[in-house]
């Protein structure tokens, strides 16, 4: 796409201002491109708005604009949010023609030959399935029944702040006041930042200026706790020191038995029927495992930012291909008649077919709720058709149909008339068999 020029006449002759009144059309981030004339001049424009808008990044990465840390919260001004974070749609119209076609797509011709060598291909994939309706069976009708493909994926970014402690082991730390505690949404991630529309990613930043050292909670800054074993019924903050516990080779007799009636001493305990704790050593206290024994931890806040793509989809199928479920259609290679990328699509506009206008807005009003932590990176609308055959074979009063689906020519059908499964098929499934 050709760059149009930013500057009116009159300025281009040696003024540098920091905004300029009059200007040609500049792609801002709607989602659907607008002919020049519908964009109204003497808008006036700052100089980074029209230097981002300028800037025409790859398919797959932010523009410069938005790699800068984002000072504002999620909840900021929505306009705002547009102009600093302009991201030029992609796939526009040629020459601002006015709208995308419905007819950018060639139709499948599927000869019968074609098609019956397809069915047996299909039906010779699957073990208990006989071959002859599809190698003898009278292809009654093929016919087209095209579904068309809407796709929404909002990428969004949702940071949440989490506290971390460990034990605290002496030295420096970077605490207040070394700083002001920077915001969560004022982290510069750029060197983090994902390919856009991700499935999802996620990265932990610790938040400069925010650690501080505080006493241990479970020992009380002591270092030790009470013992487990020999004190257990012990009161928080008390312990008993030289406690024992029973011998469990005499069981506190200090005498072994034999069966000829006589008695030794036990070698365990040396006669005496109890042992020191085997935990403590009798001291009746062990080390905190909180803060590791030095009595005080060293807390910070950590940044958990996720990157992940919130994708809805919708189906628009004649009836008949009712019956086919839409995960097929989904998985099945069609043709992309529109594909639009900007900060909050709006529905594609078609010239020639108001069903597709309005199932693209239809698309577009299902978009996915966005978390309270998170913000929209940016958005992008797809809409494919995907071509379907449906084919209908009969042998005298019976018969059964099945559909090829997409340009990979997938064979879908529910009922095939010949089956000799005995409940092996899905354990044969399972083996990849």
């Amino acid at each position: 796409m050709d760059q149009q020029p930013l500057l009116s006449s009159g300025e281009a002759g040696g003024k540098a201002e920091e905004s300029w009144v009059s200007y040609q059309y500049v792609g801002r981030s709607p989602s659907v491109h607008a002919p020049p004339s519908s964009v109204a001049a003497g808008k006036e424009l700052s100089v980074e708005e029209i230097r981002a808008a300028s800037v025409f990044s790859s398919d797959h990465y932010y523009p410069p604009s938005i790699h800068g840390a984002l000072v504002g919260s999620p909840e900021s001004d929505f306009s705002q949010v547009v102009t600093d974070q302009a991201i030029i749609p992609q796939g526009g119209y040629d020459g601002y023609s006015g709208g995308y076609s419905s007819k950018e797509f060639g139709r499948q011709i599927l000869d019968e030959v074609e098609v019956r060598q397809l069915l047996i291909d299909h039906v010779g994939h699957r073990c208990c399935w006989g071959s002859q309706p599809a190698r003898r069976w009278k292809i009654c009708s093929i016919e087209d029944c095209n579904v068309y493909v809407g796709t929404l994926e909002t990428f969004i970014e949702e940071r949440e702040t989490i506290e971390e402690k460990e034990p605290y082991l002496g030295g420096k730390f970077d605490g207040k006041e070394e700083g002001q505690e920077v915001g969560v949404w004022e982290l510069d991630l750029r060197s983090e930042f994902p390919v856009l529309f991700v499935p999802q990613k996620e990265t932990r930043v610790k938040i400069p200026h925010s650690e501080a050292v505080e006493k241990c909670p479970e020992c009380d800054s002591r270092g030790d706790v009470a013992c487990p074993t020999c004190n257990a019924g012990e009161e928080r903050g008390f312990y008993k020191e030289n406690q024992m516990i029973q011998c469990p080779t005499c069981y506190g007799r200090g005498l072994i038995a034999h069966r000829d009636g006589s008695d030794t001493i036990c070698t365990k305990c040396s006669g005496k029927g109890m042992l020191p704790c085997a935990t403590c050593g009798s001291r009746g206290l062990v080390k905190c495992h909180s803060c590791e024994g030095q009595g005080s931890l060293i807390t910070g806040n950590i940044a958990l930012v996720k990157w992940k793509t919130l994708s809805n989809r919708k189906v628009s199928a004649s009836s008949a291909a009712a019956s086919v479920p839409d995960e097929v259609f989904h998985r099945a290679r069609g043709v992309q008649l529109c594909n639009i990328q900007a900060y909050q699509c709006t529905p594609a506009f078609f010239a020639d077919s108001y069903l597709l206008n309005r199932f693209s807005s239809e698309v577009i009003a299902n978009r996915s709720s966005i978390p309270p932590a998170a913000r929209v990176i940016c958005e992008r609308h797809m809409i494919s058709v995907v071509p379907v055959t449906r084919v209908t074979m009969a042998h005298g009063t019976r018969s059964f149909s099945f559909y090829i689906i997409g340009y990979s020519r997938e064979v879908f059908m529910r009922d095939y008339p010949k089956k000799f499964c005995w409940g092996l098929c899905c354990c044969f499934d399972w083996l990849k068999v």
